[in-house]
């Protein structure tokens, strides 16, 4: 088991940025991140934490998940299109969540997009959903963006998306399952599913599984800089 890969509190083997102890970003690590899912609440929420996330540390998003959940009605699409201006401005000043007027507007703007764009979000997704045998190695092997994510990120830009660069579709991308990037030796990865006959696909989960699936935490940037920070 490489230096990426350290044994969780559970005895299982985990990537190492999500620590061993039993935390929310581990069970993010372990329930969320690389699940694939085409539930418009979870999608829109790990789009939109990647809006907040641009040009700021996963950490700090991260961390502040619950109050957005809050702030823009547990990603119901339909209500967060609705928002008004006066209720954008009521955001602006809420110290709980990231008070970026540019980013609170891109939501808005993106929720109406998500209602509207023909193919809608989860068909995109799925047009790009990488499937392999192999997992990444190391976090080295983790890339910030991929031609993919680039071509994603172009049409969404197209049917009116806004703060939607590749590095944070790609983000996205790893969040919803659309690419699975835990390393090789992880109890999520690949590589150690296929050996146990495992499918992480949100349609194998419990009814309770997929109901935290609604109300899910972000994409993590897999930035080496930023995970390293987060290691025990």
């Amino acid at each position: 088991m490489s230096d990426d890969v350290i044994v969780g509190f559970h005895g299982k083997p985990r990537c190492a940025w999500a620590g061993a102890a039993d935390t929310a970003f581990g069970r993010y690590h372990d329930e969320v991140w690389g699940t694939r899912t085409y539930d418009e609440p979870g999608m829109f929420e790990a789009l939109t934490l990647g809006v907040f996330e641009v040009g700021l540390s996963w950490s700090i998003v991260f961390g502040k998940r619950d109050a957005f959940r809050t702030a823009f009605h547990n990603f119901d699409v339909a209500r967060v299109a609705a928002m008004t201006d006066g209720e954008i401005d009521e955001l602006v000043e809420d110290p709980s969540i990231i008070r970026n007027r540019h980013k609170i507007q891109a939501t808005v703007g993106n929720a109406r997009a998500f209602l509207t764009a023909v193919p809608d979000l989860a068909d995109l997704a799925k047009s790009y959903v990488v499937d392999r045998e192999r997992s990444p190695g190391s976090l080295a092997d983790l890339p910030a963006s991929t031609p993919q994510s680039e071509d994603l990120a172009s049409q969404l830009k197209s049917q009116g998306y806004r703060f939607v660069g590749p590095t944070s579709v790609y983000a996205f991308m790893q969040n919803v399952g659309v690419v699975n990037d835990h390393l090789h030796g992880c109890f999520r990865a690949t590589d150690y599913a296929i050996r146990r006959g495992v499918a992480f696909d949100v349609c194998r989960l419990g009814p309770s599984s997929r109901t935290r699936l609604h109300t899910r935490a972000g994409s993590p940037r897999v930035r080496r800089a930023a995970l390293t920070s987060l290691r025990p």
